[in-house]
Formats: C-alpha cells, sequence, structure tokens
C-alpha cells in the first residue's frame, strides 16, 4: 500500500510539475500579447488614437530606441505622459494626438488620470477571463469613480446581450442578469447600437427612459460604455454606483479611458473564444444545455513536443460539477487537472489519452465516488465514457445503483421503522406489497396482498368505521390520510398505523394509491405507561397535599401565633414561626411562652424529626406534657427525662426531638434553662453577642439513660435573649458554626431591630426547614 500510494503520489506531483511549466509557458506568451493590446490601448486611452494608429507609434519608438516591440511596450505602460485638462462637453474621440511620450515617469498627484490608467492597464495583463477583468476593474475604479458594481455584457447576434463578467454583485443577481433579450429601452444596447455611452444620473428620469432592472433603487447612478474593438457581436462596460448624482468630467475621461483599455485585453481571449463558439463547441454546448447527467466537452492542451499536459473544458452539461461546485457553464475555461485533480496519473487519465491517439471511445471501470447530495456527502458508484469528437474528447459520467442495492436500503428502512409499503392500482385492481407489510398486519404472505377496499375488516371492530371513511375519501377524493388502528394477534392487541395518498390522472382522478402500515405497539405501550405513572403521580400529589393541608390545620390549631408582642413576667417576648418553602408537608417546630401560677414565665423551643401528621402529633404531645409538668414543680431537668421516657414508649418507639426548657424568675432575673441536643440561646448585650454555654444533654428518644443538666444565666436591663430552631441558622453544604457565627453577626449589626428585620436578613435565599423564634427582651426600665 505503500508503495502504490508513493507511485500516485509521484506521478500526481509529475502531472502538476508539467502543469505548472506548461501554465507558465502559455502565461508567458499570452503576457506578451496582452502587453502589446494594453500598451495600445493605454495610448489610445490617453490620446484618442485609433488602434492602428497606437501600434504604428509603438513601433516608432521601438525602432527609434533600438529596443523590442514588448520593451517598448512595458515603457510605455510604466512612463505615460499625463494628458492635458479636456473641457467637460469636448469629444473624447476628437481629442489631438501628442508627438511624443516621455520615457520618464513625470510626478504626479495620487489618483492622477495617467497614474490611474497605468496601473489599470499594468493589472490587466495578466487577466484571463472577463470575469477577472470585471474585478480588476472595480478594484481600479472604484475608489476614483465610486464604482460599486462592474458589467460586462456581450451583443449576441439577434439574441439581445449576454453577461460576460461581473463584480460587485452576488452569483444569484447575476444569474437573473445573465441574460438581457434585444428589446428597446436597454441602456447597454443602446450604448453599442449608437457607440456613445449612456450616463445614467438621475434615477427618477432614468426609470422613465430605461428598462433598470431589479431592484433599480439599489444603484442609483449608471454608466454604460461601448468598448471599442472588443468583439466582433460589441461588448459594454456597465459601471454602477449606489450614490446618486452626475459623473464629473475626470471621471468620464477615466471611464472611457478604461473601456479603451478593456479592447486590448478582450481582443487577446475573445478572438479564440468566439471562434470556436462559431464551431463545434457552440453546437456541442447548445446540445448539452438540453441533455440530462453530467457531461463536459475537452480540448486537449499540448506540450510543444505534442504530448498532452492537461485539458480544458470547452463544454459542459448542467449538471456537471467540479470539486469547487461549479456547475455548467461556470467551469468553462478550466483546465481538468483543477477541476478534478485525483484524474492525475490514474485510470481516467490513462483512458482519455488512449481515446485520443486511437480514436476508439473508452469506457472506464466501476469506482466509488463521494458526492455531496442535499449538503450531505455519499459515496457512490460510477463509470466514465470517454468519446473523440472533433479534436477533444466528449466525456460523460454515469452514476450506477444496483437494483439489489437499492433493494437492500429499502428493506432496512422497513425493517428498522417496523414499517412495510403497500400499493393498490385502482386502474387495473393489482395490488403488490412488501414482505414486512405482512408481518405487521400479522397475515401469511401466501395469502397475498388484501385489496383495498377489504382491508377494514382485518381492524378491530371499533376502528373499521373511521378507517373506511378514511378510504372512500381518498378514492373519491384524493385525500390522503393517515389513520391509526388495532388488529388482533395471538402476543394481543397490536397497535398500527396506516398512511395513504393517491397518485392522480390529469383530470383529478385518482388512479393509484401508495402507502405503508407500521406498527406502533411498542411506542403505544410506552405511551400508556406514562399515562399510567403520571396518573399515579397525580393520586399521590394529591394525597400529600391534602395531608399537608390537614397538618397545617392541625398546627395552627395547636400551636396559635400571637397578634403581636406579648409581656410576660416584666419580659417583652416576641415569637415567630414559618414553615418550609419547599416540599408538601409540615414540619414539627414548635414553641410555649407562658406565665406560670408562681409569676415565673416558662418558655421552651422544640424540633420533633420529620413532617407531617406524625410529626404534627408527637410536637403537641411533647409542648403540653412540658407546660403540664414544668407547671406542676417538675425541674427541667425531670422534665426532660419523662419526655425522653415517653418518645421511647411512644408506639413507633423511632421518634426524636430536640428541646430548649427555660424557667426565668422576675425577682431575681435569672434565667435557669436545660437542653437536649438544641442549639444554645443567643445572649445580646451591650453590642456584643454570645450564645451560652450549653449544659449536658442530649436529644430525645435516643437513649433510655440519657443525662440532663441545668445552667443559669442573669438578664441585665436591655438584655436580649434568642430561642431558636436549626431552621434559623442552617443552610445545605455549610458548617453550623457558620450559621450560628452569621446569626451573632445579624443581630450585632441590627441592633434593637424587630425580628422580621433579623428574619429576613437570615433568611434571604428559599429556607427548606421550619424556622421557629421566640425573642425574650428585658426592658432597660
Amino acid at each position: 500500500m505503500e508503495t502504490g500510494l508513493g507511485a500516485d503520489v509521484a506521478a500526481l506531483a509529475k502531472v502538476v510539475a508539467r502543469q505548472r511549466a506548461e501554465m507558465e509557458r502559455l502565461r508567458d506568451l499570452t503576457g506578451s500579447s496582452a502587453v502589446l493590446e494594453r500598451a495600445k490601448g493605454a495610448l489610445m486611452a490617453l490620446t484618442g488614437r485609433s488602434a492602428e494608429a497606437a501600434h504604428e507609434e509603438l513601433l516608432a519608438r521601438a525602432e527609434a530606441g533600438r529596443r523590442t516591440l514588448i520593451e517598448e511596450c512595458w515603457l510605455t505602460l510604466g512612463a505615460l505622459e499625463p494628458p492635458k485638462p479636456i473641457a467637460p462637453d469636448a469629444d473624447p474621440a476628437a481629442l489631438p494626438e501628442p508627438a511624443s511620450v516621455s520615457r520618464k515617469p513625470a510626478p504626479t498627484a495620487p489618483g492622477d488620470l495617467a497614474d490611474v490608467l497605468a496601473d489599470l492597464g499594468r493589472a490587466l495583463v495578466r487577466v484571463g477571463s472577463p470575469q477577472e477583468l470585471a474585478g480588476v476593474l472595480l478594484r481600479h475604479l472604484g475608489p476614483d469613480a465610486a464604482a460599486d458594481a462592474v458589467l460586462l455584457y456581450q451583443r449576441l447576434p439577434g439574441d439581445g446581450l449576454e453577461l460576460i463578467g461581473y463584480a460587485g454583485i452576488d452569483a444569484a443577481l447575476g444569474g437573473r442578469w445573465h441574460h438581457m433579450p434585444e428589446v428597446n429601452r436597454l441602456a447597454p444596447l443602446e450604448c453599442l447600437r449608437t457607440g456613445e455611452p449612456r450616463w445614467l444620473e438621475n434615477l427618477a428620469d432614468d426609470r422613465r427612459q430605461y428598462l433598470l432592472g431589479d431592484p433599480p433603487e439599489r444603484w442609483l447612478s449608471r454608466a454604460w460604455l461601448p468598448v471599442p474593438g472588443g468583439s466582433g457581436s460589441g461588448i459594454a462596460l456597465g459601471v454602477l454606483r449606489t450614490e446618486e448624482g452626475p459623473f464629473d468630467s475626470r471621471e468620464r475621461q477615466l471611464l472611457l479611458g478604461a473601456a479603451r483599455l478593456c479592447a486590448g485585453r478582450l481582443r487577446a481571449f475573445d478572438a479564440d473564444r468566439a471562434g470556436e463558439a462559431s464551431g463545434i463547441t457552440g453546437y456541442v454546448q447548445t446540445v448539452l444545455d438540453a441533455l440530462p447527467g453530467a457531461a463536459i466537452l475537452l480540448r486537449p492542451l499540448r506540450a510543444a513536443s505534442g504530448a498532452v499536459e492537461d485539458y480544458r473544458i470547452e463544454a459542459a452539461s448542467p449538471e456537471a460539477v467540479d470539486v469547487f461546485g461549479n456547475t455548467g457553464r461556470e467551469m468553462l475555461g478550466r483546465r481538468i487537472l483543477e477541476s478534478y485533480p485525483t484524474v492525475a496519473g490514474e485510470q481516467l487519465w490513462h483512458g482519455y489519452l488512449t481515446a485520443l491517439s486511437t480514436g476508439v471511445p473508452f469506457e472506464s471501470a466501476p469506482f466509488a465516488y463521494q458526492d455531496v447530495v442535499d449538503g450531505a456527502p455519499v459515496t457512490a458508484t460510477y463509470s466514465v465514457r470517454a468519446a473523440p469528437l472533433g479534436d477533444g474528447l466528449l466525456v460523460t459520467w454515469l452514476r450506477l445503483d444496483p437494483v439489489d442495492r437499492q433493494e437492500q436500503r429499502l428493506w432496512d428502512v422497513q425493517r428498522l421503522g417496523n414499517l412495510g409499503w403497500a400499493n393498490w392500482n385502482l386502474v387495473t385492481g393489482e395490488t403488490s406489497w412488501s414482505a414486512q407489510t405482512y408481518a405487521v398486519l400479522g397475515l401469511n404472505a401466501a395469502r397475498g396482498p388484501v385489496p383495498l377496499a377489504e382491508l377494514p375488516a382485518l381492524v378491530a371492530p371499533q376502528d373499521a368505521a373511521p378507517l373506511r371513511a378514511a378510504i372512500t375519501e381518498l378514492v373519491r377524493h384524493a385525500r390522503a390520510f393517515d389513520v391509526p388502528f388495532r388488529v388482533d394477534a395471538p402476543g394481543g392487541v397490536r397497535h398500527l398505523r396506516i398512511v395513504a395518498e393517491a397518485v392522480t390522472e390529469p383530470d383529478g382522478t385518482p388512479a393509484e394509491v401508495h402507502g405503508f402500515v407500521q406498527d406502533l405497539t411498542a411506542q403505544r405501550s410506552a405511551e400508556l405507561a406514562l399515562v399510567e405513572s403520571e396518573r399515579a403521580m397525580l393520586l399521590q400529589r394529591g394525597v400529600l397535599q391534602a395531608e399537608r393541608a390537614l397538618a397545617d390545620r392541625l398546627q395552627h390549631a395547636l400551636l396559635p401565633l400571637p397578634a403581636g408582642p406579648v409581656r410576660l413576667a416584666g419580659l417583652r417576648v416576641e415569637v415567630a414561626y414559618l414553615p418550609a418553602q419547599s416540599g408538601i408537608q409540615v414540619g414539627g417546630d414548635w414553641f410555649s411562652a407562658v406565665e406560670l401560677s408562681d409569676s415565673m414565665a416558662l418558655f421552651v423551643v422544640g424540633d420533633v424529626a420529620g413532617h407531617g401528621i406524625g410529626a404534627v402529633a408527637t410536637m403537641a404531645q411533647l409542648r403540653f406534657t412540658a407546660k403540664g409538668m414544668v407547671g406542676t414543680g417538675s425541674s427541667l431537668t425531670g422534665a426532660l427525662t419523662r419526655l425522653n421516657t415517653l418518645l421511647l414508649d411512644s408506639r413507633d418507639g423511632r421518634s426524636t426531638a430536640t428541646m430548649v426548657l427555660a424557667r426565668y424568675d422576675p425577682t431575681t432575673r435569672v434565667l435557669s434553662w436545660a437542653q437536649a441536643g438544641h442549639p444554645p440561646p443567643l445572649l445580646v448585650r451591650g453590642g456584643t453577642a454570645r450564645f451560652l454555654g450549653r449544659p449536658v444533654g442530649m436529644l430525645l428518644g435516643a437513649s433510655a439513660t440519657p443525662v440532663y443538666d441545668s445552667a443559669e444565666a442573669r438578664l441585665e436591663p436591655g438584655d436580649r435573649l434568642l430561642l431558636f430552631t436549626d431552621g434559623l441558622v442552617e443552610r445545605p453544604g455549610e458548617d453550623v458554626h457558620a450559621g450560628f457565627a452569621r446569626l451573632a453577626h445579624a443581630v450585632r449589626t441590627q441592633g434593637g431591630d424587630s425580628l422580621d428585620s433579623l428574619l429576613a436578613t437570615m433568611l434571604v435565599d428559599e429556607h427548606r426547614d421550619d424556622v421557629c423564634v421566640v425573642d425574650i427582651r428585658l426592658p432597660k426600665e
């Protein structure tokens, strides 16, 4: 493989090297002729001489200076004398001829007319086609004549104008303007008929006088100039501008000079094309324009030794395309190694040479070639036939797609899509089905296809009527249909679908019906399962919402919130309870703030693990039991011990809870408190905030032998004490100590602000747990 690849690359490199050498040789030959034509055109543009007079002038200068004609042409192009000022109404054809041209370039200002034309003349030397000519003109006329587009039209004998080159417009617009019929009011046609320029400088007046094309408002001023001697049929140069206004004297002189410069270059390559078009190439192109498929006419390009080094495309059918995306006539003039570089050194290349040398048509073996169809690469099989025609080759490409390959693709589509095609001929009564259709319908292929009218008998009774109605509309009115139906099969009910349309005769009568049948059982089963799943989810959600509503009502009944701050044992107490914002179940957070019979105050904050009815029930049990125990004389630690036993002896025995119990004596201002696995209270005094040291105590319901201690804190006037549940400080993914620090900072910065402002600061984002806070303040008075 490596040896073969190296040979192919070497052969290709050799061909490319020969091609480059031939191109350089042809470019030099063409350049010599082009230099002569450019120099003649420059003298014609600047002096108003005729082509013959300009040629004689160049010969005389060359002889006087003992130089070759080509050397004199280069000197003339590089050192032209600036023209004298010309009056705006002067006739450019009647300008006097200067006696001589300076051998050295005279200093001129940037943009001087002589400099612009000299630069344009030098640029036109290497131009190889009218399309390239239009591009060069636009680049040089744009800055000095405000040109936005350049068009070159060639007059066809008795058949209007043909666009042979353009720049500044897109390909779509060039396609629409490609051909102009032989009608009146065409400015380029009139300038060719009269031999005089047409200056279209007022859009409103010009629209009444000429046909300006679509859209006319895009080009507000235009100029059409005849190219002298460009071709036997005449060539018109069009300069289009987006700005409105007249062409000044200098711009007119520049455009007239450019038209004269174009004449020589067009003669250099238009004469050959005109001669060929009048011969066999023109007829071949006319035939290829009407033929389907890909076909091209090749003319061999030979070296000095006579060996074929490349081929030039002389004619091409509309469906022919090269590797660059050029199609049809866009390929004309291109080399075969440019359009199909992979041909070099291959079987096709040698086949072309054999056909040229022997006169026997060559037909290649089938080969794979990657094409692009609808923007996607597709590998297809082709064969190429090359037949001698005159001194050239007529090459046709034939795409080979075997029937069995197409059948295999069709079968794969039916198998993967679980569908089969069906066809009913309403005229002959013939019916044909694919094998997959029998499988989809669950029928034996031996019984043959079923007529269209009998198809409803195969489906479930409840689906027969809609299918029969759809078939009737199709047969009578050619109305296509897409109908689902069911059939009974040994494995159970199968869900199918039939899609059909009619092929009609010219009078609209249906003549043939074709369509497909598809098995949708798996899809339908998935849809039904999804519906059942959604129904179950909705039912479960309804149950949960009902449970939340009940739990919410129970919680409000068992845990009423005061309308505002209350006074207890000389303390100002404010309470807040916020349910979680996510989920549909309420939690078990609660509080108690009551004054006891001995004038002391009892404060309780607790949190039952879990949510829902069970958590609310446990919360109620603990809340009322705790108040009863402490109110009847139990110590704080004793109450916690009994509450722990209560949870252990509950029905499920798995409930847990945290709690803070605090009793305040107003006579001594001492707060005694105990806790069971709960966050400690926060004491705010004199601009500082600190959490009280927690006494020993584990959460309720976790152990049968817990230990609980109590602690005391003396309150001073102005003190603030916060009892809270963990929902105030906890955030997902954050350590709880960070939440404690955030609470302390918020309290310090807000000072004596209300409890609502503190909650707004702490609960900026959505809180996922209930929040319960008891705010206790000892007034300074």
